[in-house]
């Protein structure tokens, strides 16, 4: 007899899920609170779904463990997830970084092809359905929504995280990991903008230019990255804050003081940063320092650049000092702001912390609390880095999940 199964959420790793389950013969039913399955789908990479990673592995995670990953993610090999793919009529573009697009650069095209897999595997797709409760008695969970309750022999918990409650995102998961007994790591928004305690920021709104960004926790240098940046009425943002902000994000919840150093010029090292400056005072000794730093730095930055170094930026260049020099050089390798708060859930694209995995088994995605009781994808405490590393995780679990269910 096939094992009646309801999946809690209809993102990534309940759409994978779903369809595993069914095509291996599940009685298999989705409950989705919004008007449609897949709205982050839908919303991710910018509308384009950056699908996968094919060089995922543990250290792309974040979590009270980490490893956790290991074995979904060896599981679920990048050849495994291009035939799915093929399977629901899929096709990918793989790029030399190992980031994977739909061909159509559309993540539309993910959804609907999930979407249409699923109910061609007899998924029965229950969408404006919210679940308020899951309870169990001897013989089966029953699941609760405002409508109905219904007996299931298995339940399979998928319903994301807080991130982006714009979107459907909800606290739900938690709710109901927490009711079957479940240890919920505290969370906290991840891939997500930061708001700075500086006085200068929000004057130099709208600036965007690479640079190197190194992240300090309780003055200990603990990362260091590349990318682009973007100053913001409420502090900074840009691909490299998003990739530091796991960790910043993490450290505010521990209420740890947490420091960024920006570095303007990160092609230069020091010593050519100093021959730089040193040519330009000679050669245009008659220019206001205004003017000369114009021509290395984001204009807007440059009257709080030299504010911070306490030098008048209608100064004559030749009239700088060794000192006032070797301090430019300083600030604009290593400008440095504090940062009092993340943006917030609403615009963060994950979310870390969530049901603690030492109470999932990692091979089945089982809880080791209640039999008969599945999670996977974000509700997990596990978090990835940018590049398609949430979803990839998201995939596997639910794919483990899935095959699973149905034994």
């Amino acid at each position: 007899m096939s094992p009646k199964i309801a999946i809690v959420g209809g993102g990534a790793a309940g759409l994978m899920a779903a369809i595993i389950a069914a095509r291996a013969g599940g009685d298999v039913t989705l409950y989705e609170h919004n008007p449609s399955v897949g709205k982050k789908i839908l919303a991710s990479g910018n509308g384009r779904c950056n699908i996968i990673n094919t060089t995922a592995t543990a250290d792309d995670y974040f979590g009270t463990n980490p490893d956790f990953v290991t074995y979904a993610l060896e599981q679920l090999s990048f050849s495994d997830f291009i035939t799915f793919c093929h399977s629901i009529g899929l096709f990918l573009d793989v790029k030399e970084d190992g980031r994977c697009y739909p061909l159509s650069n559309e993540a539309k095209a993910v959804l609907n092809a999930l979407a249409s897999a699923a109910k061609d595997a007899g998924v029965k797709i229950l969408i404006d359905n919210k679940v308020i409760q899951i309870s169990k008695t001897q013989e089966s969970f029953v699941v609760h929504t405002n409508n109905e309750k219904i007996k299931y022999n298995k339940v399979l918990i998928a319903t994301g995280s807080q991130a982006a409650p714009q979107l459907g995102a909800s606290e739900d998961g938690y709710r109901f990991a927490a009711a079957f007994g479940h240890t919920i790591v505290p969370t906290y928004p991840s891939l997500v903008q930061l708001h700075l305690n500086s006085k200068i920021h929000h004057k130099m709104a709208g600036v965007k230019t690479f640079a190197e960004v190194t992240l300090y926790i309780n003055n200990k240098e603990v990362e260091k990255i590349q990318g682009d940046i973007l100053f913001a009425s409420y502090g900074i943002s840009g691909l490299a804050i998003l990739d530091i902000s796991q960790k910043a994000s993490l450290a505010l919840l521990k209420d740890q003081k947490v420091i960024l150093s920006i570095n303007l010029l990160p092609r230069f090292n020091p010593q050519e940063l100093s021959d730089i400056l040193y040519q330009l005072i000679t050669s245009v000794p008659n220019h206001t320092l205004e003017t000369v730093l114009g021509g290395l730095l984001p204009a807007k930055t440059v009257p709080y650049l030299c504010g911070s170094a306490v030098i008048n930026p209608s100064k004559t260049v030749s009239l700088l000092t060794p000192k006032e020099i070797s301090k430019l050089i300083g600030l604009i390798r290593g400008w440095k702001f504090e940062v009092i708060d993340t943006h917030g859930f609403k615009h963060a694209e994950v979310s870390g912390g969530g049901v603690a995995t030492k109470e999932i088994n990692k091979k089945t995605m089982e809880s080791n609390l209640v039999s008969g009781l599945y999670f996977a994808g974000e509700v997990l405490d596990i978090v990835g880095r940018r590049g398609g590393y949430n979803f990839n995780f998201a995939w596997a679990s639910g794919m483990i999940a899935g095959k699973e269910m149905v034994k």
